[in-house]
């Protein structure tokens, strides 16, 4: 008896083999059969089937897909999803016997052996559908190139192992549900994979609107999707319109459709779409919001324990993810930005609005767009996060650091009508006069900090802070201690926005550590919650592919007394009516704030926050702000003789709130406690002191930074 017969005698009408394959010897193909056979117990093996690769999606606060991300091109449908007419063409040209065969198709089988025995290997398939899922399956399940090449190879071994897996297949599951399995796992080309993806790729409609040309076409893509696929050109588009016909006889020929339907669908042109399918956060709407969330997923252990673990949830899991971002918020942002800052400018402005009491991040923005062009002047980073999010360095956010200074006083039980006669220059005493927080000395008396406008003389709490006086800030600095300034700004959130731990020197209040918009911005938004600190938050709920939902919800900390924060809410407003937003004016409702401004005009900033929204704007060049100041620029169309926090960040943070907040009735902060932050106690003002500090009507002071290097322990 031949080997064909033998192979035929072995299948049973159940499908499953029991007896041993007995092949003879026929040349050097022969023996490779026999040691197949040999080698292999040929009995049902179980297959393991690894969840398939699915895109993640990205949505925002209401709903709205933002972002998706894919390994592999693919959405998973069930069977009653898919049009009738592809079933029947995948069935006609891959396996027309497959509803009536066990897991191995006889007659087929028999045909490819009997040419590939004659050949000397393997020439021609005749796998079932059943045999082609196992293989997808294996070669979808491999990890390394020496695991894909093993489920390619050309040998009896490797067909052998299939038939295997097949027949615990076809023990384990109906043929509708391997027919499922099959049209969702297999690859149609141009980056398609399965039929859903490759009905919207290359006709722009569902797997279940899929008409008769259209299902033959896909159809016939799967036996050599990579030669025919339509991204190619044109020689491949005829070679697929050339598959398109031929299953479309096959069709006529079984007698699935007439003559004449195969006819009308040959005399159809190929009508290949090429719809695109936006992958990463170049493509996004939203791609430094975008950015801010693949940055999350991937390193916060909430989203698994494993770096490993995160990337293949992220880039194969099929997840829902759904985000904090506000649609009305994000487009108040870029608007304010780009009325304010061109895209062409050298200088980048970036802005982060964070929700009090929450944390959640409503739009992260920027001036330039997101890429890799140079030539269309893109940044490939995130220009609104910190390092872990994607983003770089960051700029100092000059005066918008005395806010920790002015809170710690206020801890310390300062009134806010106390204060500190403040010189025209501040020279630390000794180099004891500042300890960072390993009580090191960190005091230069050799460094000299000056104010570069306004007066000399007594400020308070309320007016040193409005007039955003350097030396008044150093000596107060000097008086409430370094370290617990420091620990205040650590308590709301603050870090370096390059990872680095804070840089601890004299000059921390005036905002040497380079910071980026979020962090700043959900510092502020503590102060709005009456001292409630939530940490920066993105995403709100994950769908699994199994349709089981977690929900994230904000992990806030109570930081700051509630009085504290109300105070320092109560002494920031008045920037807005006698301090340095004195020219720009305010929001129409109750806000806060400050701004900022560093050494040399580096860069300039704006914090501030109303009840219900608290923002960031920072503004610098990013080829390096130390050397490319803000000084005699054009942004935006405008010369600058000096960019301030008053002349730019200030209007695109109070354009941005006016926008957002429209529509949302103005609510009031928590009125100061008179009691305990009125009037002064034992630093009050000399004897009839003007009230009306002079420096008010002054620009700020240019916050004066050391150098590095000039600094002692540095």
């Amino acid at each position: 008896m031949s080997s064909i017969a033998w192979l035929a005698v072995a299948a049973t009408a159940a499908g499953v083999v029991s007896a041993a394959l007995v092949l003879p010897a026929m040349g050097s193909s022969g023996a490779a059969v026999v040691a197949a056979s040999e080698a292999l117990n040929f009995q049902p093996e179980e297959l393991e089937e690894p969840a398939l690769a699915e895109k993640t999606t990205v949505y925002d606060a209401e709903g709205t897909r933002i972002a998706q991300f894919y390994a592999q091109d693919r959405k998973v449908v069930p069977l009653d999803r898919i049009a009738d007419v592809m079933k029947t063409a995948i069935v006609a040209i891959e396996d027309d016997r497959f509803y009536e065969h066990g897991p191995i198709d006889i007659e087929g089988t028999a045909r490819a052996l009997v040419k590939n025995l004659a050949s000397g290997g393997i020439s021609q398939g005749g796998s079932s559908i059943t045999q082609q899922y196992v293989k997808q399956v294996l070669l979808n399940s491999a990890g390394t190139e020496k695991e894909k090449s093993a489920a390619l190879e050309a040998s009896y071994a490797r067909k052998l192992k299939e038939l295997r897996h097949a027949m615990a297949v076809e023990q384990k599951y109906t043929k509708d549900a391997i027919l499922e399995k099959y049209l969702n796992i297999a690859y149609f080309g141009a980056g398609a994979n399965g039929v859903e993806a490759a009905a919207r790729r290359f006709f722009g409609v569902s797997a279940a609107r899929l008409d008769l040309a259209q299902a033959a076409t896909l159809a016939g893509a799967v036996q050599a999707p990579n030669a025919t696929d339509p991204n190619l050109g044109a020689k491949a588009r005829k070679l697929l319109l050339q598959r398109r016909n031929v299953v479309l006889d096959r069709m006529a020929e079984l007698g699935r459709i007439t003559r004449a339907q195969a006819d009308a669908a040959k005399a159809r042109k190929l009508g290949y779409k090429g719809v695109k399918q936006p992958n990463g956060c170049q493509e996004s709407r939203y791609p430094y919001f975008c950015e801010y969330v693949r940055h999350e997923l991937l390193s916060n252990p909430a989203f698994g324990r494993t770096r490993r673990q995160r990337e293949l949830a992220f880039s194969q899991g099929g997840l829902k993810v759904h985000t904090t971002l506000d649609p009305k918020a994000q487009k108040a942002a870029e608007a304010a930005i780009k009325k304010h800052v061109f895209a062409s400018d050298r200088a980048l402005a970036a802005e982060a609005l964070v929700k009090p009491g929450t944390g959640e991040i409503k739009a992260m923005a920027a001036s330039r767009p997101f890429g890799d062009s140079a030539r269309r002047n893109e940044i490939s980073y995130n220009a609104v996060a910190d390092k872990e999010h994607g983003g770089l360095i960051g700029f100092q956010p000059g005066s918008t650091y005395k806010t920790f200074t002015l809170i710690t006083a206020l801890k310390q039980g300062m009134k806010i009508d106390d204060g500190i006669t403040a010189g025209a220059g501040y020279t630390a005493p000794g180099y004891a006069t500042f300890k960072n927080c390993a009580d090191e000395n960190v005091g230069d008396p050799s460094w000299t900090v000056t104010n570069d406008e306004g007066a000399p003389g007594f400020k308070t709490l309320a007016t040193g802070t409005w007039g955003s006086v350097n030396t008044f800030f150093m000596a107060l600095q000097e008086r409430v201690g370094l370290c617990p300034t420091v620990e205040t700004a650590k308590s709301l959130g603050i870090k370096r926005a390059d990872g680095a731990k804070l840089r601890e020197f004299e000059t921390f209040t005036l905002g040497i550590n380079e910071s980026d918009p979020v962090t700043v911005a959900t510092a502020y938004a503590a102060i709005a919650a009456r001292g409630t600190y939530c940490p920066p938050m993105a995403i709100t709920r994950i769908t699994g592919r199994d349709g089981r939902t977690t929900d994230y919800r904000p992990r806030c900390k109570q930081t700051l007394d509630p009085q504290v924060a109300d105070a320092t809410a109560h002494v920031l407003s008045g920037v807005f009516t006698r301090g340095t937003m004195r020219g720009v004016g305010g929001i129409g409702r109750p806000a806060a704030g400050k701004t900022g401004t560093t050494d040399g005009y580096a860069s300039a900033w704006f914090a501030g926050f109303t009840p219900d929204l608290a923002g960031a704007v920072s503004i610098g060049d990013p080829r390096g702000s130390q050397r490319y100041k803000l000084t005699g620029v054009t942004i935006g169309g405008r010369y600058y003789g000096a960019v301030q926090g008053a002349s730019l960040p200030g209007p695109i943070w109070n354009d941005t709130m006016a926008s957002a907040l429209r529509g949302v009735a103005p609510a009031r902060f928590t009125p100061v406690d008179a009691t305990r932050f009125g009037g002064c106690s034992q630093d009050c003002a000399p004897a009839r002191q003007d009230r009306e500090d002079p420096t008010m009507n002054q620009p700020e002071d240019e916050d004066v930074q050391q150098p590095d290097e000039d600094l002692p322990g540095r």
